[in-house]
């Protein structure tokens, strides 16, 4: 069987092309973002800008990590609507491939609907996804070569939980994980054996465990089986582990455009310093500084993510 193209997104699935370096299998939505120019007052219109832009944590870690140089394919759900074309046609043009991605008949490309406050903060959001369900075990089985020609593969807690489960027990590269959100989070239970690295926040990692304490939850997660535990602290830093270590990182001054994204720069960094041999503190200090590059943009991918810059970013953290 032979690839069939709509917008360049595949509708079929058989003989497969060349790997990429790295494979990201998660979510790729549409992004309508509102952001209050004073202070937000509950129940009233408030006045504000209004944008709309790609996003999704599976396409933005595969847009940072473009930007960062490396070759990635984007393995995901579109819609048959004008977002979903639109939503490919900007994943092209950021040198994401979408090779292997599906387009599905009569559903709404994934959708996500957010409201920050004044100062850049997300305070409300709601996702519409319903179409990421449709990322079955059986869709990807076919798509499972190309995984694993690959030098990392993301997921993603957007996937269904019986797809978790399959693809951390198929996978046999490294597997990095970003659990997305608390109500998401319980979806890789019994699954973090097939983990390479994970980066929770600190609630979500109170969820995989049981414990709030960062430092006993990162115990815990290696004793579960994965390898490098990265627990963001909000402004505290970041709390890096693996069997040898347990750091803390501080995060260092920076200034707030916009929060959205910044989780998915962090991984997208914590996977290149893995392509680069780092350590886990290296790495560490790789997502501090894509987090910090993120934030002080208005955008949910900054512009400005490059290796140089990344490189600089780290070398002002790890002198604080």
């Amino acid at each position: 069987m032979h690839f069939r193209w709509t917008e360049g997104i595949v509708e079929a699935s058989g003989q497969h092309g060349m790997p990429r370096s790295v494979v990201v299998v998660g979510g790729a939505n549409i992004d309508i973002a509102g952001k209050a120019l004073a202070p937000l007052v509950e129940f009233d219109s408030n006045p504000g800008q209004v944008s709309l832009s790609a996003g999704g944590v599976g396409r933005n870690i595969a847009h940072n990590l473009a930007l960062l140089g490396e070759k990635v394919e984007l393995i995901s759900a579109f819609g048959d609507d004008e977002n979903g074309a639109e939503l490919a046609r900007i994943c092209r043009r950021a040198g994401i491939g979408l090779d292997h991605a599906l387009a599905v008949e009569g559903q709404r490309t994934s959708t996500y609907l957010f409201i920050m406050d004044e100062a850049g903060e997300m305070r409300l959001a709601i996702n519409d996804m319903a179409i990421l369900e449709m990322l079955t075990p059986e869709l990807l089985e076919s798509r499972l070569p190309v995984m694993n020609a690959a030098a990392v593969c993301f997921i993603d807690t957007n996937l269904p939980a019986a797809t978790l489960a399959w693809l951390a027990d198929a996978l046999e590269v490294p597997v990095f994980c970003d659990p997305i959100s608390q109500a998401k989070a319980p979806r890789l239970i019994g699954n973090l054996s097939g983990i390479h690295t994970l980066k929770p926040n600190r609630w979500e990692a109170e969820i995989l465990t049981g414990s709030p304490d960062p430092s006993l939850a990162a115990e815990r997660l290696l004793d579960a089986g994965v390898e490098h535990v990265f627990i963001s602290l909000g402004a505290e830093g970041l709390l890096c582990a693996d069997k040898g270590a347990q750091v803390r990182l501080a995060q260092g001054p920076v200034e707030v455009a916009n929060t959205t994204g910044a989780g998915d720069a962090m991984m997208a960094a914590l996977a290149w310093a893995h392509l680069e041999g780092m350590d886990v503190v290296q790495s560490g200090y790789a997502g501090l500084a894509a987090a910090a590059i993120c934030v002080e943009s208005t955008e949910t991918v900054s512009p400005h993510m490059r290796v140089e810059t990344l490189r600089a970013r780290m070398d002002g953290i790890a002198r604080l």
